[in-house]
C-alpha cells in the first residue's frame, strides 16, 4: 500500500475488488425512487412481529448471505467480517453475524461506519490477510429513535431540519480476483466540529467533516471533482447538501450539480410520508451504494465514483450533557473495470 499526502491509502498496487453485494430495504426505503435497486425489500420493518432490534439483526444477516450468494461463496470461504451499527455494543452486527461463525471485528464512525468498514477490509485484503472479507452495516429508524432521540411511541413532533434513519441493511464481499467494481483508494477522515449542538442538524452537523475529507481527497490524489463522474455523500440530506455546496463554494470548489449528491437526499421522495430533510443512519449509504451506485457502475453509467460517508459522533450521554456534535467523514473511490 502507497499513502497518498496525508490521508488517503492507495490500493491500487494489490487490487481489491467487490465480488458481490446483498442489500435489505425497509417498507418505505423500497416504496421510495431506489426501490427496484435493493435485493430485498421488506413489507413490514418489524420482521416476524418481533423487537426492532432483533428486525435489524435479521436484517443484517440477511444482507450478508445474499452478499455470499452472488458472490458465489459460503461463510467457510470467508476469512473476516468487518462493519457495524448505530446499536450500543454494535449489536446489530454482532449478533446479525454470530451464526456466520467468522472472525469479526466491529467498528463505528457513527453512520460514516461504511467507509470505515470498507476501508480496513480492502486493506487487510489488499495486504494479504484475507482473501475475502465481508463488509456491512445497518440501521432501523425505530431502534435509532429510542436510543438517541425519543421512542417511536412517544409521537415527538420534529422539524424540518430533522432526517429519518434509515431501515436497511447491506453487505459486500471483497476479493482480490478481478470483478467488474475496484475500490481503488480509501481516505480517512478527520473530527470536525463546527459547535452544532441540536440532534435534529445531523446534516449541518456532518457537512463540514464531508468538505473536509472531499477537498483532503482531491489534495492527496492530485485529482479534481471532474475526474469524478459522481461524488456522493452519505446522509447529509437536503439541508446539509446545501450546506456543502456552500462550504466549497467558500473554498473554491464550484461542482456541477449532477456531479455532487448525497444518499440522504437520493433515498426518499421528498413527498414520502415523514422523510423531512432526507435518509439518515448507518444504512443509508450502504444500500444506496451497494443497490444503486453499483449498478450504475456496472451498467457504464458512471466509470468512477467517490463516496464520502459521514457520521455525527454524538452519543445518549453526550446529547443529554448538551455536548456538541462532532462530524466525522470517511471516503472510498471505486472505479469500472472491464473484465
Amino acid at each position: 500500500m502507497a499513502r497518498l499526502g496525508r490521508s488517503t491509502w492507495d490500493l491500487q498496487s494489490s487490487p481489491v475488488y467487490v465480488a458481490g453485494v446483498g442489500t435489505v430495504a425497509g417498507q418505505l426505503e423500497g416504496q421510495g425512487p431506489l426501490g427496484q435497486d435493493f435485493d430485498i425489500r421488506l413489507d413490514n420493518d418489524r420482521i416476524d412481529d418481533d423487537t426492532w432490534e432483533h428486525s435489524e439483526q435479521r436484517m443484517f444477516a440477511r444482507a450478508v448471505q445474499t452478499a455470499m450468494e452472488r458472490a458465489h461463496v459460503t461463510s467457510e470461504d470467508i476469512d473476516i467480517l468487518v462493519g457495524g451499527d448505530l446499536n450500543a455494543q454494535l449489536t446489530g452486527f454482532y449478533f446479525g453475524t454470530r451464526a456466520f461463525m467468522r472472525p469479526a471485528l466491529g467498528v463505528y464512525s457513527a453512520c460514516a461506519s461504511i467507509c470505515e468498514s470498507l476501508a480496513l477490509g480492502a486493506l487487510i485484503v489488499h495486504s494479504g490477510h484475507a482473501q475475502r472479507a465481508i463488509v456491512g452495516t445497518s440501521s432501523h429508524t425505530s431502534t435509532a429513535e429510542r436510543q438517541f432521540r425519543y421512542p417511536t411511541e412517544y409521537g415527538a413532533q420534529k422539524p424540518p431540519t430533522a432526517q429519518r434513519t434509515v431501515t436497511g441493511a447491506g453487505a459486500t464481499v471483497l476479493s482480490g480476483a478481478p470483478g467488474a467494481i475496484q475500490l481503488t483508494h480509501a481516505t480517512i477522515g478527520s473530527v470536525v466540529d463546527f459547535g452544532i449542538q441540536s440532534p435534529w442538524e445531523m446534516g449541518a452537523a456532518m457537512a463540514p467533516a464531508a468538505c473536509d475529507t472531499i477537498l483532503q481527497h482531491l489534495r492527496d490524489t492530485g485529482r479534481t471533482f471532474g475526474d469524478y463522474d459522481l461524488v456522493v455523500t452519505g446522509d447529509l440530506g437536503h439541508i446539509g447538501l446545501t450546506l456543502l455546496r456552500k462550504l466549497l463554494a467558500e473554498r473554491g470548489m464550484e461542482p456541477e450539480p449532477e456531479r455532487l449528491n448525497d444518499c440522504g437526499a437520493l433515498i426518499y421522495d421528498p413527498k414520502q410520508s415523514e422523510v423531512f430533510s432526507g435518509g439518515s443512519g448507518g444504512a443509508c449509504c450502504t444500500i444506496v451504494t451497494f443497490g444503486h451506485l453499483f449498478k450504475r457502475l456496472l451498467d457504464g453509467t458512471y466509470k468512477r465514483i467517490l463516496v464520502s460517508a459521514t457520521g455525527a459522533l454524538l452519543s445518549t450521554v453526550s446529547a443529554q450533557q448538551s455536548d456538541t456534535i462532532p462530524g466525522i467523514s470517511h471516503a472510498i473511490a471505486f472505479e469500472r473495470k472491464d473484465v
